[in-house]
């Protein structure tokens, strides 16, 4: 699989100065991690969910996760999770490689009963999303974890990754904050190698006070929960080795995809001076507040987005694309002879770069490039986003 693999190969060509590079579930997890994109969810009781999977992986998803947590009713986990099992048989016996696939659980030992439950097509599961993550409640998921990786290897199943979902009171109360943070640290540490990346379940955040954002404000404007976020990227999101990829929240808002744009912007690729146009149609429908939360995402630190439509997945994806002007920015910074740092004006001549204090930018600004390309100098997000659209 690859990012905008759902678009024609001339079309790329066209859209990209550098390619997304390909990957699969068994590449590496650093590449992994980096490649979850816009993660979307779909509650485990879907009856067509297999239908539900392939659909999304011909619209450009490359991750998802199945929930059997707060997505459902405390009445249908045990329906749910016979659908799930039922519905990844038959995924497994179409022989098409589906999106990474994970599941979200409500207790540990749902990991080790489902990955026996699920036999032969485990090979298709990536790993578990461990809800309302600390130390106390993380531990238990995590050697669930390594008992039923244990079971994979006897299925000839593939790595199984987890997710914590960063999302528990503690975290969020000013006065257990700090110790919950540290606990979680020690965690996802010791349990390093099996840890893909970490979620942050803002909408718990918000529950917590009784707030909800409306579609105008992002989660930064709540300032309690940026807070939060802050501290969770200043602890867990460092760049100096010791840091893990962070996901961006959940954005709650959406419209039917097919009425998200007008019908005219679909007709090319190319957008032939409409730019503005579509930009309007977005902020008519309330995208206009997914689009800065998503570049907020990344201004502070966090890469890729759990998704909860359809319709959000290609306005991550696009704007996850390196610009031409910050490629040529980090490729500038990390040349060999600029070892010994110094300042130089950018390409564009339009800023300095430091060497030194913009290392980690800049090779953070590559991983993102290797798994979602570098756009051409004269395209940008609205081209890239048209050119995904269905239809």
């Amino acid at each position: 699989m690859r990012h905008f693999g759902h678009i024609a190969p001339e079309v790329r060509q066209r859209l990209f100065h550098r390619e997304p590079c390909a990957f699969t579930a068994d590449s590496p997890p650093h590449l992994l991690a980096s490649a979850l994109g816009a993660t979307l969810y779909s509650p485990a009781t879907r009856p067509r969910l297999a239908d539900d999977i392939l659909k999304q992986a011909g619209r450009g998803v490359t991750s998802m996760v199945v929930c059997l947590e707060d997505s459902i009713d405390d009445a249908e986990v045990a329906g749910a999770e016979e659908n799930l099992v039922r519905q990844f048989a038959d995924l497994a016996g179409r022989g098409v490689e589906p999106p990474l696939l994970f599941v979200r659980v409500r207790a540990a030992e749902q990991i080790p009963d489902l990955t026996r439950r699920l036999g032969p097509s485990l090979r298709l599961l990536s790993g578990f999303v461990l809800p309302k993550f600390t130390e106390e409640r993380g531990v238990p998921f995590l050697e669930a974890l390594t008992v039923a990786e244990a079971a994979a290897d006897a299925l000839g199943g593939r790595r199984l990754f987890a997710m914590p979902v960063l999302e528990s009171p503690e975290l969020l109360h000013l006065e257990s904050r700090a110790e919950t943070l540290a606990g979680i640290a020690r965690t996802v540490d010791k349990y390093r190698d099996r840890v893909l990346a970490l979620r942050l379940g803002v909408t718990d955040f918000c529950s917590a006070y009784g707030l909800r954002r409306p579609p105008d404000m992002t989660a930064y404007d709540v300032q309690i929960v940026a807070s939060v976020i802050a501290d969770v990227v200043n602890v867990l999101g460092r760049a100096d080795g010791t840091g893990f990829t962070v996901t961006g929240p959940v954005w709650e808002y959406f419209r039917v995809q097919e009425r998200m744009f007008k019908p005219q912007l679909r007709r090319s690729p190319f957008l032939q001076g409409r730019a503005e146009e579509l930009r309007q149609a977005l902020i008519e429908h309330d995208m206009d507040g997914l689009l800065r939360e998503i570049e907020l995402d990344r201004a502070n630190g966090l890469l890729g987005k759990t998704c909860i439509h359809p319709s959000h997945v290609l306005p991550v994806h696009a704007l996850s694309v390196v610009s031409h002007e910050e490629f040529s920015d980090a490729e500038d910074i990390l040349r060999p002879e600029r070892g010994g740092g110094g300042v130089l004006r950018s390409s564009y001549t339009n800023k300095m770069n430091e060497v030194k204090p913009h290392r980690a930018w800049a090779e953070r600004t590559l991983r993102r490039a290797e798994v979602f390309g570098v756009a051409k100098e004269d395209i940008g997000f609205v081209e890239l986003l048209t050119a995904g659209l269905p239809g």
